[in-house]
């Protein structure tokens, strides 16, 4: 009998047991540990970023991806499911001429050319305009913001403030016109620009980007990955040179072009898709974690609306946007974001940020 009474009394002191072990664990648990915090990190929820730095901490790292070019349909739909998936935002530089159907051509007049000519193909049919007008308007009410590769893609090395200004005045009045057919950009909310082969005489091209309220441009190239900063009252956000190992090292500037033009002098091999698409996603992630580790500029990556190699480039774009920007401390947003972002924060912190040794891989 006084055996049994024994055994009946062991669930309840087991019991017992386990409730004082839960409640130390508890108090222990909500007690601050000892010793020195972890640096603060700004955080890269939504809505939570763009804000002043608190002191000591560091900036987000930004990731801006940007297409030059911004026509192609099948691209716009891969591109706004994947940021939609992705908790993404994109800059897409757009080429005016694809705002004119071809029967349009001649209202386009690039400087020391006859009416009607372009290095690149004009818009296509009225129908194929439409649907380009339609692309575009989806991808403004997801977030992307529309800049400007000016017209026909002429490399430009010469050209005078006059001339730039009538190839970005002309631009903004396609983009006004396009209107008509239901675009939803207003031209005064253009704010920045790349240039086709990233090559003019940027004083130039800064005094009529100025004329027209542009504010960034996107054009020039650096040494490693650097902070953007102000020239003649223009954000100058440079494409990085990076070391790419699949060409033993050489450094090449964070293009989809320039990658490919490395790789085999951009000879369009379409069997090398694979092949190429797993080198420049090499390039990616050791720019990015360079650059989170080291001096956090934002990181630039440019790419066109084009699938040249059998799109290698683009996917692997692609896939850095998919696996990068759920990353935390990462915000793949716009130009204009990361210039709201700057705006913000004391000028002595991002005099200190541009100071930074460059990121280098």
């Amino acid at each position: 009998m006084g055996a049994r009474r024994a055994r009946n009394w062991r669930p309840i002191t087991l019991g017992v047991a386990l409730i004082v072990t839960f409640v130390i664990l508890l108090v222990i648990g909500m007690q601050k540990p000892e010793g020195t915090q972890p640096e603060p990190v700004a955080s890269a929820t939504p809505g939570d970023w763009l804000r002043k730095l608190a002191p000591g901490e560091r900036p987000p790292q930004f990731v801006l991806f940007s297409f030059d070019g911004a026509g192609a349909h099948d691209q716009w739909q891969r591109l706004l499911d994947l940021a939609g998936r992705s908790n993404a935002k994109f800059t897409a530089f757009l080429s005016g001429v694809y705002l004119l159907a071809d029967d349009q051509r001649r209202q386009y007049t690039a400087p020391g050319q006859p009416a009607g000519q372009s290095t690149i193909s004009f818009g296509g049919s009225p129908d194929q305009v439409r649907t380009r007008i339609a692309d575009l308007n989806a991808a403004m009410a997801r977030g992307v913001e529309i800049g400007t590769h000016y017209n026909g893609h002429y490399c430009s090395p010469r050209w005078t403030t006059q001339q730039w200004q009538s190839e970005l005045n002309q631009f903004l009045q396609f983009v006004d016109q396009a209107g008509v057919q239901g675009l939803k950009l207003d031209a005064t909310t253009i704010k920045g620009s790349r240039l086709p082969c990233l090559e003019g005489k940027f004083d130039a091209v800064f005094d009529a980007m100025k004329s027209r309220g542009l504010t960034y441009d996107s054009s020039q190239v650096s040494d490693g990955v650097l902070w953007p900063a102000k020239e003649r009252d223009i954000w100058e956000f440079a494409l990085p040179m990076v070391r790419m190992p699949a060409v033993n090292n050489k450094k090449v500037t964070m293009v989809d072009y320039q990658i490919w033009e490395a790789l085999n002098r951009s000879k369009d091999d379409k069997s090398k898709r694979d092949e190429y698409a797993r080198a420049t996603l090499e390039v990616y992630r050791a720019a990015y974690d360079a650059t989170l580790r080291g001096n956090r500029a934002p990181l630039l990556i440019g790419n066109h609306f084009l699938d040249w190699a059998g799109g290698g480039f683009g996917v692997a774009a692609e896939q850095f946007m998919a696996e990068v920007c759920g990353k935390p401390e990462t915000v793949c947003t716009t130009f204009s974001d990361v210039i709201k972002w700057m705006d913000a924060q004391d000028p002595a912190v991002l005099e200190q940020l541009r100071k930074l040794p460059a990121a280098q891989t």
